[in-house]
């Protein structure tokens, strides 16, 4: 049933178990690293080791105490515990927030290290090819959708006054339906005004040209999409 089978407590297994962590977190950093994001081989790897060397510890206070520790508490605080690290890659630049796969990743590490950790090699080898495979094919399928996606996210900066009356008459006029529609009179001393909204464009509409369009109404200052 098992390929990889490395439950035993054995020296022999021990080394096993660690050095696969450390392999296994390694490559999951240095596919981060390669794309300049967060977490890196370094970082990855020393959690996925970390991770491995709580749930050895757990089954060594099995071995030697029998009844009095529980292995799967010990798992469940690494897997709730690394999440400062993931919070920590996360961050929040105006409109856009970037860091949140890469705080996955780290996450990720600690389990890929939890299941080398208590012997299940095969489960920590499986993620980890799926997880590398996926995060290369996943952007080529999401680009591909998206491009027929009908929704579009849009960052209006507008002086202020009637600019967000105007935007929703022209979308009601157009056929678009909205989704969200915020605005931010945080800049209100400059007299200027952060939109942010969703919009579904209809069909047979191109969403660039229409984007570009609304540069036209009197008091836009900047737009951009996602």
């Amino acid at each position: 049933m098992f390929f990889l089978d490395a439950t035993a407590w054995t020296l022999e297994n021990m080394i096993i178990r660690i050095t696969a962590a450390f392999v296994l977190g390694a490559l999951i950093g240095i596919d981060r690293g390669a794309k300049r994001r967060g977490g890196g081989a370094r970082t990855d790897a020393a959690v996925c080791v970390g991770a491995a060397i709580v749930m050895m510890t757990g089954q060594y206070m099995e071995v030697r105490y029998p009844g009095a520790s529980d292995m799967a508490r010990m798992a469940s605080q690494v897997v709730s515990g690394v999440g400062f690290l993931g919070a920590g890659s996360i961050l929040v630049t105006g409109h856009q927030v970037k860091g949140l796969t890469s705080a996955a990743g780290i996450w990720i590490c600690a389990c890929v290290g939890l299941a080398a950790g208590i012997g299940f090699l095969d489960g920590a080898v499986l993620a980890t090819a799926i997880l590398l495979g996926g995060l290369h094919i996943l952007p080529w399928a999401e680009e591909k959708v998206y491009q027929h996606s009908r929704y579009v996210i849009l960052y209006i900066e507008a002086v202020e006054g009637g600019v967000t009356t105007e935007l929703l008459r022209r979308f009601r006029d157009d056929g678009c339906k909205v989704d969200v529609f915020e605005v931010d009179r945080s800049g209100l001393e400059m007299r200027s005004v952060a939109i942010s909204t969703t919009i579904r464009i209809p069909a047979g509409m191109n969403k660039e040209e229409y984007v570009d369009s609304l540069m036209e109404i009197i008091g836009v200052l900047s737009i951009d999409s996602m």
